[in-house]
């Protein structure tokens, strides 16, 4: 039986080895770091593949990937997490798939850094990170311009991130 693989644009895809703490490292919002092990350059487009260490009580705000599915898993620690109307806590090894178009957010329950395992598809969100995390971490944020940031990555910024109750 032959197995026929198509790679996008042509391109040869290469394997990568890295050490636990290895990767691209980029900022996100206040206490948000990310370790990207693979990115969309890295895949062809494909998927995003990369670790969130989040600050306690830290987490994104409520937004929308209009073209991006995601995925997450709790590697450490408890989070709450929406998705659309509904909303679930999620223990170590919990996992939780966003499709793209459903507006959801997630928030760190314990007073500890916690971690959380994401892909994103298609990939590239590296470059939208690239992007936010000078403007999120200056001294006085400017919700207009972190806003204009995400619908340049074909995001929607709707609201603040979730609240422990």
């Amino acid at each position: 039986m032959q197995v026929v693989r198509e790679q996008s644009n042509d391109v040869m895809l290469k394997p990568k080895f890295l050490t636990p703490e290895a990767g691209l490292r980029l900022q996100s919002g206040p206490g948000r770091d990310l370790i990207f092990k693979v990115t969309g350059e890295d895949t062809a487009g494909k998927f995003d593949y990369f670790v969130v260490e989040v600050a306690p009580h830290g987490g994104p705000p409520l937004h929308v990937h209009h073209l991006q599915e995601e995925t997450l898993q709790v590697l450490k620690g408890r989070f709450k997490v929406r998705c659309g109307e509904q909303t679930e806590i999620l223990e170590e090894g919990g996992f939780v798939y966003l499709p793209a178009g459903i507006p959801h957010a997630f928030l760190n329950l314990t007073d500890e850094p916690a971690e959380v395992l994401v892909v994103y598809v298609p990939g590239g969100g590296h470059k939208f990170y690239e992007e936010l995390g000078p403007v999120a971490r200056a001294a006085n944020p400017d919700r207009a311009a972190i806003a204009a940031v995400f619908t340049r990555h074909g995001m929607t910024l709707l609201g603040p991130p979730l609240s422990r109750d």
